[in-house]
């Protein structure tokens, strides 16, 4: 048996989002630029692209911004808003622990002179309001606060703190990346007070290189990309026409069944945990109810490492990750979990299960057995 379950580094792309994507590939190819009949068919599906998602985030069409995926989304919202509005201040907010999209695009803007406040969070990931209140200024330009982390599920206080950044200083712009929340939840940015939201296709069975930017109306910013002019000279290049229609159509789909597929998630979470800790020294990091994520376990396994873990899975069919896949790749421990006080050991000791609604009971169950018969059989190895 085989089974995916590393949904939060990307998912499989649903099969009529792909349909779709090679039927323009290969028919509809035009240039939406172009004025002739296969270039305005290519603008078609742009046009019907752009009303899927705002009818889904209850905005305006002209407020969506396609980009490259949630990298790019982050980057378009961080620096071309700091640059924008770099004459009302130069202070910036954000957390311990965002994606690297967010945290290295800080670090860059630091070196332009803006000055950034990191947001510690509590052990369970989660950032406290009143530092949050305490950390706001008169130059205060831009917060940047993800709505599920990652790594390990934590839900941030999104609603609570856009009503507190606005009391603050109603000029402060709110931008939430939200590549892991969409599709789990359903995310009204103009109710809520967001002003700018990054979303990626690949997160929610749409494909890779693709995402876009909800920006809100009359929010100032600066294009970071330049050339030909497209998106009203917010986003130059040409659109990936069969990409924005395979992600639209995964959203379509996501959108008409994410209540039934989100409790179902909850379901399999809240099995698999009450299953897994019975064996000894395994344990949850975070929250693990309706108050975290339904789709990501962050399981720290004392006395295994996770690459020695995650291969032993993997020889059996079973694919988990060592964390966040944009950094899994290189030596440093998590940001995350540092941030939340895990011990060291721990750390090194921690997988990250994510699941979507593809997955099953059977697939959970058979993971189980899987990980009964190999953590004991690691331990034993990894302690002579």
């Amino acid at each position: 048996m085989e089974v995916y379950l590393d949904n939060s580094a990307t998912t499989r792309c649903f099969d009529s989002a792909a349909r779709l994507m090679a039927e323009i590939l290969c028919k509809d190819y035009g240039n939406p630029s172009s004025m002739h009949t296969l270039g305005v068919e290519a603008e078609h599906h742009l046009r019907y692209a752009r009303e899927v998602i705002a009818k889904h985030l209850k905005i305006t069409e002209k407020e969506i911004l396609f980009t490259s995926g949630g990298t790019e989304s982050d980057n378009l919202a961080l620096v071309g808003t700091a640059m924008a509005n770099c004459r009302a201040g130069n202070h910036l907010i954000t957390t311990r622990i965002e994606h690297p999209a967010i945290l290295r695009t800080m670090e860059y803007l630091e070196t332009k002179g803006f000055e950034v406040t990191y947001l510690p969070v509590d052990s369970c990931g989660r950032i406290c309001l009143e530092e949050l209140r305490n950390a706001m200024r008169r130059e205060t330009i831009l917060v940047s606060i993800m709505h599920t982390n990652n790594e390990i599920g934590a839900l941030q206080p999104i609603e609570e703190a856009a009503a507190l950044i606005k009391s603050c200083n109603p000029g402060t712009l709110f931008h939430v990346d939200a590549v892991q929340g969409f599709g789990k939840f359903r995310i009204h940015p103009k109710k809520i007070g967001i002003d700018l939201m990054s979303v990626s296709g690949h997160k929610l069975h749409g494909p890779k290189g693709v995402g876009f930017l909800y920006m809100r109306n009359g929010v100032k910013i600066q294009p970071i990309l330049f050339g030909g002019g497209q998106q009203r000279g917010l986003r130059s290049g040409t659109e990936n026409v069969p990409a924005i229609a395979g992600m639209a159509k995964a959203i379509e789909e996501v959108s008409a069944t994410l209540e039934k597929d989100v409790e179902k998630m909850y379901g399999l979470k809240e099995y698999y945990i009450r299953e897994i800790t019975r064996l000894p020294e395994v344990y949850v990091n975070g929250l693990t109810g309706y108050d975290s994520a339904p789709h990501i376990i962050s399981l720290a396994v004392a006395g295994v490492r996770s690459e020695v873990l995650l291969h032993a899975l993997e020889e059996r069919g079973i694919y988990v990750s060592a964390g966040s896949a944009c950094a899994a790749r290189k030596a440093a421990h998590s940001e995350t979990l540092k941030a939340m006080g895990l011990r060291k050991e721990l750390i090194e000791a921690t997988v990250r299960i994510s699941m979507s609604a593809l997955n099953t009971e059977e697939e959970i169950y058979y993971t189980l057995q899987e990980m009964y018969d190999i953590i004991p059989m690691l331990r034993r190895y990894t302690r002579r």
